[in-house]
């Protein structure tokens, strides 16, 4: 029988390694961060970040620790994220309120996007070292409308719209009741139900983001006046933020199986 996690020592170091390579843009992020809250620099802030995440994508590609498919699909989610992000702030939700040279409508600075791409480098980083495959996967582009969906609701909840949040989490958890992820380490096979694999990824995000806030990458309206925890709310975001991103990444996977993308478990 097919165990969630390794049962050896052994397998244990393979998995924490797998995951620790998987999250190095991630963590360059959070690094670029904390340095650029203690460090003197001679541009602002928010400009540094911008060439700090820029020069991490080229060391990776260069050092052949992400490949150019991967960095295709960073690119995606940087505009996707990037619309997001203008849509919030303008409403907002949150905002950036230091000076850039890179700020797009004096309201969202450039770097935001690479803070969603970073999910997308973590998603598709294990992917390729954990050998990921998916079983049961509903048929037909069930997927691709539920992304859709969950992307709109972002939008028009804004917009005075009801909330389709929960109703959007009981969809994922009944389309994907049945479905769960293969993945590999140190030889062993192990079984991972989708649905606890996006709960794990939304709350790693969600501590993620309190890291992120007291760096300062940016505020929401309750901590202006200083850092506070944010709210637990938002792990509900998080949870849909994450599903939206695995089922990109999940069609594209399987659009370029299709062509040339030959990426193991793709």
């Amino acid at each position: 029988m097919l165990t969630l996690f390794p049962r050896t020592g052994r397998g244990w170091l393979a998995f924490l390694r797998a995951e620790l390579l998987s999250c190095l843009f991630p963590i360059a992020v959070v690094l670029g961060l904390a340095l650029s809250k203690i460090l003197p620099l001679p541009i602002p802030r928010y400009d540094f970040l911008l060439l700090w995440c820029l020069l991490v994508q080229i060391l990776m590609v260069y050092f052949k620790k992400e490949t150019i498919d991967e960095l295709k699909v960073i690119c995606v989610f940087h505009i996707i994220g990037l619309i997001l992000e203008l849509f919030k702030t303008n409403k907002g939700s949150w905002g950036y309120p230091e000076p850039a040279y890179t700020k797009v409508l004096g309201l969202v600075p450039l770097y935001s996007g690479f803070m969603y791409a970073s999910v997308a480098s973590y998603i598709c980083q294990a992917w390729r070292r954990l050998n990921i495959t998916l079983h049961e996967a509903p048929r037909g582009r069930w997927d691709v409308f539920l992304a859709t969906l969950i992307y709109l609701n972002f939008f028009t909840h804004q917009l005075g719209l009801y909330d389709l949040r929960w109703l959007l989490v009981v969809a994922v958890i009944g389309l994907y009741f049945k479905t769960y992820v293969l993945y590999r380490v140190a030889g062993e096979v192990r079984k991972m139900p989708m649905a606890f694999a996006f709960l794990c990824m939304g709350l790693a995000v969600y501590a993620a983001e309190n890291v992120a806030t007291y760096f300062g990458a940016w505020k929401y309206p309750n901590q202006h006046n200083g850092w506070q925890l944010v709210h637990v709310s938002k792990i509900s975001s998080w949870f849909l933020l994450i599903i939206l991103s695995f089922l990109l990444v999940a069609f594209l996977k399987c659009v370029k199986g299709r062509g040339a993308w030959l990426v193991p478990g793709g």
